[in-house]
């Protein structure tokens, strides 16, 4: 710690996602192994960066984190553990040159519902509201430069179960950002 600096102002890149299990992740690192062939100049996330985000956070001090652990507890509490529907390939934006290439999901009323707690959670720990609509996704890659818009193919990785809500800090690096998780909550469970 620096000397004449208070901790308390000190901020993190931060955001709050779901955690995916095991064998979805190996099926989605499958869907990303032949896409790698087919679509290039993509900065493919690595494996341990696979989540579904919730709340992006951006920079955060520790004091508005602590605040929004305790809420997030309580919203992941009033979630039973859900699944969701892992399917469709696309890229953001809806127009134009590819950015992001996503894989969507279809959730269920009640993970919506956990996403808007978590949403409010953050608002209220001080946060400002994010303006954008929530869409159910997870980012497979970020292309490096202009490029057309991929052919994509059909995929339908079945569903798995969501039981973790994680609050994460996120460290940017050269070589990719490393996601540390500063708080688990068990979806069911005031237990963390």
């Amino acid at each position: 710690m620096m000397i004449g600096v208070d901790d308390s102002e000190k901020t993190i890149r931060s955001f709050v996602a779901l955690a995916i299990d095991e064998p979805m992740r190996s099926r989605i690192i499958g869907v990303v192994r032949d896409l790698r062939g087919r679509i290039r100049d993509v900065r493919w996330a690595s494996d341990a960066q696979i989540h579904v985000t919730l709340r992006f956070l951006g920079q955060a001090s520790l004091a508005a984190l602590e605040k929004l652990k305790v809420s997030l507890a309580v919203a992941a509490a009033g979630c039973p553990p859900e699944e969701a529907l892992f399917s469709e390939l696309g890229v953001f934006p809806a127009r134009g040159n590819p950015r992001v290439l996503w894989l969507g999901m279809t959730l269920t009323p009640a993970l919506f519902a956990l996403q808007k707690a978590c949403a409010d959670a953050a608002v209220a720990a001080g946060f400002p509201p994010d303006t954008r609509p929530f869409r159910p996704h997870l980012t497979l890659g970020r292309w490096r430069s202009l490029a057309r818009r991929p052919t994509l193919p059909d995929v339908d990785l079945g569903r798995a179960p969501f039981s973790r809500v994680i609050l994460y800090q996120s460290e940017l690096r050269p070589a990719g950002a490393i996601y540390t998780p500063l708080q688990v909550c068990m979806l069911g469970s005031a237990g963390e």
